[in-house]
């Protein structure tokens, strides 16, 4: 299963089909196409597999695999020739690469990444709960509302990359990690 998965890795970095039905009309080494290989893989392994979907990703990046396969990241990073060159960059994105497979749930980079209307939905799933909880019953307004701050902080913490507590040292969160590393 792996070579099969890593000779249609070789056919999609060869070849750049454009879509899903380009690459299955590839041929393989075994002189099937890809769409008929995978169907004979489905008969030989008794799984049934598909292939979702592909993307070429160029540039700066990096990758971790982890348990075996069962969970693999790639991060693309924007940096300049300066940063890429330079010997900590590519630990650093390694360590970026396990934080992102350590927090499947990652959905943004940074809080201005954030949709305006994800937010404004979080708040009114967060004031809906806080009023019907009768332990804050008799509170006033404004401590409400900082509770209301202090959960939405923590949607930020749970869904952007930069706020999450850094995976191998937890007293720093990810973006005060990355700004020690680029010193």
């Amino acid at each position: 299963f792996r070579a099969f998965v890593k000779e249609i890795l070789g056919l999609i970095i060869a070849n750049q089909p454009a879509d899903l039905a380009a690459l299955n009309a590839l041929t393989m080494s075994n002189g099937l196409t890809v769409e008929a290989a995978l169907k004979d893989k489905i008969f030989q392994i008794g799984e049934n597999m598909s292939i979702r979907r592909f993307l070429a990703v160029e540039g700066a990046m990096s990758s971790y695999i982890h348990g075996n396969g069962t969970t693999g990241v790639i991060v693309k990073f924007v940096a300049d020739d300066a940063a890429k060159n330079n010997a900590g960059f590519a630990e650093m994105a390694k360590n970026i690469a396990l934080q992102v497979a350590a927090y499947a749930n990652i959905q943004y980079v940074d809080r201005a990444a954030v949709p305006a209307s994800a937010v404004e939905e979080e708040m009114s799933i967060i004031k809906a709960q806080l009023k019907n909880d009768p332990k804050n019953a008799n509170e006033p307004g404004q401590i409400l509302e900082k509770m209301v701050i202090g959960k939405v902080g923590k949607y930020y913490e749970a869904n952007c990359l930069l706020e999450q507590a850094y995976v191998k040292d937890d007293s720093l969160t990810v973006e005060k990690y990355v700004a020690s590393v680029a010193k």
